[in-house]
Order: C-alpha cells, then sequence, then structure tokens
C-alpha cells in the first residue's frame, strides 16, 4: 500500500481517482488546488501525487517543480493536452509520468504502481556522518561541499559556504541577521549587514527550485533567515 494525493480542481476526477486508488489498496488523499496540496503535505509527505497540469491559480507545472526540489516522491501529471511539447516540458522539471485525460482508471493504475515499483528500487544512498540533506542537495558542513541529487559538485565560495554552515547548524531555527553577523564574524569572516542578503540570494539561486519563491531557506519577515526543516523524505534520491 502506498501513500498518494490526487491534485485536480475537477471534484468528480477526484472522487473517481481516488475510489478506484483506494480500491486498488492504496490510502488516498485530494486537493482541489497547490495550497490545499501543501497543508496535506504538512501534515505528512505521500509517496506518490497525482497532479493535473492546468488548474485555476498556480499551475500544475510550477507545483511540480517545487515538489521535486523539496521531496523525493512520485508524480504523475494529469492533462487535457497531449502535445509533446507539454509531456516533455512535465518530463523535463521531474515528472516520472504524464497521462492524457479522458483516461481509464485501470491505466492510471497500472502506472502509479509502475512509478512505486520503479522508485522503489531506487535506494536513496546513505548519507555520510554529519551530512545535511538540503531538498536534493546533501551538504557537508566539515568539508563545506555541497552535491546535488546525482552526486554532482555545486559550487559554492568559500563565503557561502559559511553561511550555509551557520544555516544548517541551527536547522528549523530563525536567525536574525546580528546572530549571523556574529556566527561569521568567530570564523574570521568579516560581513556587514547587506552582504548577508546578497549571499542568501546567490544560495537560493543554485538551491531552490524557484529562488524567487524560496522553499528552502525562508525569509522571516522583521526576523531573519531559515533553513527549512527536514522531512521523511527531505534526502538524496
Amino acid at each position: 500500500m502506498a501513500e498518494i494525493i490526487v491534485v485536480d480542481d475537477e471534484p468528480d476526477i477526484r472522487i473517481i481517482v481516488s475510489e478506484f486508488l483506494g480500491h486498488a489498496g492504496h490510502s488516498v488523499r485530494t486537493a482541489g488546488d497547490g495550497a490545499a496540496l501543501r497543508a496535506l503535505l504538512d501534515e505528512r509527505v505521500p509517496d506518490l501525487v497525482v497532479l493535473d497540469v492546468v488548474m485555476p491559480g498556480e499551475d500544475g507545472l510550477s507545483i511540480a517543480r517545487a515538489l521535486r526540489a523539496q521531496h523525493a516522491l512520485g508524480i504523475i501529471m494529469l492533462t487535457a493536452s497531449g502535445t509533446v511539447v507539454d509531456r516533455v516540458v512535465g518530463l523535463e522539471i521531474g515528472a516520472d509520468d504524464y497521462i492524457v485525460k479522458p483516461f481509464e482508471p485501470r491505466e492510471l493504475l497500472a502506472r502509479v504502481e509502475a512509478v512505486l515499483r520503479r522508485r522503489k528500487a531506487r535506494v536513496a544512498p546513505a548519507l555520510p556522518p554529519d551530512t545535511v540533506a538540503i531538498g536534493r542537495f546533501a551538504f557537508d558542513p566539515e568539508r563545506r561541499t555541497l552535491t546535488d541529487a546525482e552526486g554532482a559538485s555545486v559550487l559554492l565560495t568559500t563565503k557561502e559556504a559559511a553561511l550555509l554552515a551557520v544555516l544548517a547548524a541551527h536547522r528549523g531555527k530563525v536567525l536574525t541577521r546580528e546572530t549571523l553577523l556574529d556566527s561569521l564574524a568567530a570564523e574570521g569572516d568579516e560581513p556587514f549587514d547587506r552582504s548577508i542578503d546578497s549571499r542568501i540570494k546567490r544560495l537560493r539561486q543554485k538551491i531552490e527550485a524557484d529562488p524567487g519563491k524560496p522553499a528552502l531557506i525562508k525569509t522571516v519577515h522583521g526576523s531573519g533567515y531559515m533553513l527549512a526543516g527536514g522531512d521523511r523524505d527531505d534526502r538524496r534520491v
């Protein structure tokens, strides 16, 4: 049995898909848009998300991009469009599969099972001790190195690495600029107030799916910055 979330703005689609997958033995929750999906993710991260592409407000492609950056889960896109371009875009941003409406529930179930099997076979390598998982990246605070999900190195300047190390050491806690300045000064760095903002911006450009809507290094207005805490799927795959 797998944990699945079905996201579609059409209630009938949500009901049909959730009932069919439920009868197949899966635990299914539903959401009508991106906001409702995020609320469900805060409760519990699923094994797979069935995600409609065309929805009012935030579209499925942008949601899928954020999901892939933050969680190691399966993604199947639903769309009324069967164009090659749309399919390619969906797969390029990290979707595992793509199915065109209207579809037979049995076909969707078969694709769900196939994606779950493939992802189960891809066992995440154990991270070295003291390595911090940040979305799809792994950060070694001792060596000050950052690698992506494929093991490729992400280039960090010495100052960017120092800042990321401080954030990682206080993961889930809001750090004021003053705290960051003091922590970096203790390492021999001599940052100034605005340089913290510049470093945060550069780090976001390297690790965020959408730097304009950061999900990993968050701004807490009026307080400071925070490296978001992990969940059970916050690891490399």
